[in-house]
């Protein structure tokens, strides 16, 4: 190749690296720097603990429900169907409108999990502890007019 030729070809090298430079995208701007201030995020209202609402329906209730149940748990102590009937009928619930199963199997064995119960007009609010931790729900009411499936003891 001859100088002509290597000068030119260099030349349309250089042209095109200058041409694909100029098209990528330019980098992100520099923000300016506050040092020396700090910006604190607001903290978060707290949000108040649920209430009962006796009157009102199952969901209306879980929340409360759901706090009651877990500082017993929380609490120690023995957690059967009795200790959870009791502790919401001490925080206001009617003793008339709960169910709860078994705390034995049928060979005497403590049961697994203990499902207990508050119905509230055509719903029902369902709390399970046991192996499975602790969990609840609402639910209809059932064809038996009950919460609970099988015979549950009273409560």
């Amino acid at each position: 190749m001859t100088r002509p030729r290597r000068a030119l070809a260099c030349a349309v090298a250089a042209v095109a690296l200058l041409a694909l430079t100029a098209c990528t995208a330019p980098g992100p701007m520099p923000t300016p720097s506050t040092s020396g201030t700090s910006s604190a995020e607001p903290s978060p209202t707290p949000t108040p603990d649920p209430e009962p609402v006796f009157d009102g329906t199952a969901a209306d209730n879980q929340g409360y429900f759901d706090l009651v149940n877990r500082e017993l748990i929380a609490a120690g102590g023995a957690l059967n169907g009795p200790a959870f009937v009791d502790n919401l009928v001490a925080h206001g619930y009617p003793r008339e409108s709960m169910e709860v199963t078994p705390d034995k199997t049928a060979i005497g064995e403590p049961a697994d999990n203990v499902v207990f119960s508050i119905r509230f007009g055509e719903t029902c609010l369902l709390g399970q502890w046991g192996n499975i931790g602790y969990t609840s729900l609402v639910s209809e009411v059932l064809a038996t007019g009950r919460c609970l499936i099988g015979t549950p003891r009273p409560a």
